[in-house]
């Protein structure tokens, strides 16, 4: 996946049950995965391997709603910049499949990520 540098061009949902939540989207919206084993999946664009967002278990559902993720060409420079913004990170930076990404917090609180792909 690449993407336009700093723009919302991924939503991340949390599942309590990876398997249960493929089986409910798959039935309500005939949506189809990449799985990246029992961790992650991806949920594909019609048509293709493309992803628009994914399923993560390690991210519960929370009154705050799914994870936006925000794509970076560096992510060590973004970091810096949300930091000096007045961003506050909560987990990462970390290596996760086919990239680089770390979450953070904006003044408000509203929990977003910023992922680099992996070259």
């Amino acid at each position: 996946m690449t993407g336009t540098p700093h723009t919302i061009d991924y939503i991340e949902l949390g599942a309590t049950d990876l398997a249960a939540a493929k089986q409910f989207y798959t039935a309500a919206f005939g949506w189809e995965f990449n799985d990246y084993g029992p961790d992650y999946a991806g949920i594909k664009l019609p048509g293709g391997d493309t992803e628009f967002g994914g399923l993560n278990p390690s991210h519960a559902p929370s009154p705050g709603g799914p994870l936006v993720l925000i794509h970076s060409d560096d992510l060590d420079a973004t970091l810096a910049s949300v930091k000096d913004a007045g961003g506050v990170v909560t987990d990462g930076p970390y290596v996760f499949p086919g990239g680089r990404r770390f979450h953070f917090t904006d003044p408000s609180g509203n929990g977003l990520g910023v992922y680099q792909h992996q070259a």
